[in-house]
C-alpha cells in the first residue's frame, strides 16, 4: 500500500485515486472539511492546517509515507521530508507561504529560504530518499516543456472523458468578474476550481454615488457644522453678556446698586 501525503488540491487527489491501493493524507483549513469529505473523490485522512499533523500522520503510517506533495514551502518543507519512508520522494510544486498580502514579499521569501533545511546530496544518499521540483511556468516556457505538457494534459483528458475523473467546481464567473475571483482566490476561500465564462452577466456591484456628488456632500456637511458651531458661539456670548450687565446692576452684591448707594 502507497501513502501519499499533499497540503492540498482536489484534482491531485483524484489523479492519485486512479493509482489503486493508495492512501491519502490531505492537509487544509478547517472551513474546507465538510466539503472534502463529500467530494467524488474523498481524502482518506483530513487533517487540519496549523496542527501538529505529522503525530497525526505517524499514528496512523508509524513509518511515514511515500510521495510529498507540498505546495506551501517554509517550515512544511522539512516535517515532509522528515516523514518520508525509505525510497520516499518528496516534490515541491508551489510556495504559498512566500506569498504575503497582495504579492510575494522580500522578507516573507527570506524567512521560507532560512526554514528550509539545506539537504546535501550524501543525506539523500545515507537516507534513501529523493527530493524534486516542479514549476508548470517555466517547465513551458523557459525550459521548452510546451510538448511534454500538452501530451501529459492529453492523458488527463482521457481520464475525464472515461469517467475516472470530475473536476470539483466552486464557483462560475463572468469576465467582468475577474477581479472578485481572484480576490476569492487569494484569500483562499474556494474550494474547487473557478471558471470565468464569457457568456455570463457580470453581478450587480453596490452603488456608490459619484464623486462631484460626494464633495459637494461633503461640503455642504461642513458649511452646516461651520454654522452649528458659530451659533453655539453666538450663544454663549450672549450668555456672558447678560451676566456682566446683571453683575453691572447689583454691583457684584446680589442688591441693585441704588440701594447699596443709599446704605453708605
Amino acid at each position: 500500500m502507497s501513502n501519499l501525503q499533499l497540503h492540498r488540491g482536489q484534482a491531485v487527489v483524484q489523479l492519485a485515486k486512479t493509482v489503486p491501493d493508495v492512501t491519502i493524507f490531505g492537509l487544509c483549513s478547517k472551513g474546507k472539511h465538510d466539503v472534502l469529505k463529500e467530494a467524488t473523490s474523498p481524502i482518506d485522512h483530513l487533517l487540519e492546517r496549523g496542527s501538529d499533523y505529522v503525530s497525526e500522520v505517524r499514528k496512523i503510517s508509524p513509518d511515514g509515507v511515500d510521495i510529498v506533495l507540498d505546495c506551501l514551502c517554509g517550515e512544511e518543507c522539512n516535517k515532509g521530508y522528515n516523514l518520508l519512508k525509505p525510497m520516499g520522494r518528496y516534490v515541491l510544486y508551489g510556495t504559498s507561504n512566500v506569498v504575503t498580502g497582495e504579492t510575494k514579499g522580500f522578507f516573507s521569501a527570506a524567512r521560507c529560504w532560512w526554514q528550509v533545511d539545506k539537504v546535501s546530496p550524501l543525506k539523500l544518499f545515507d537516507e534513501n530518499k529523493s527530493l524534486a521540483g516542479f514549476n508548470l511556468r517555466h517547465l513551458m516556457y523557459q525550459q521548452n516543456g510546451a510538448a511534454h505538457v500538452k501530451q501529459t494534459v492529453e492523458k488527463v483528458f482521457e481520464l475525464f472523458q472515461g469517467g475516472k475523473i470530475k473536476p470539483l467546481l466552486d464557483s462560475t464567473w463572468a469576465l467582468e468578474d475577474v477581479v472578485e475571483a481572484m480576490q476569492k482566490m487569494h484569500d483562499r476561500k474556494n474550494v474547487g476550481k473557478m471558471i470565468l465564462d464569457p457568456s455570463l452577466e457580470p453581478r450587480p456591484k453596490p452603488a456608490t454615488p459619484a464623486k462631484g456628488k460626494d464633495k459637494k456632500k461633503q461640503s455642504s456637511e461642513e458649511k452646516k457644522e461651520s454654522d452649528e458651531k458659530k451659533e453655539e458661539k453666538k450663544e454663549k456670548d450672549e450668555e456672558k453678556k447678560e451676566k456682566e450687565d446683571k453683575e453691572a446692576i447689583t454691583n457684584g452684591t446680589g442688591e441693585p446698586a441704588a440701594e447699596e448707594a443709599e446704605k453708605k
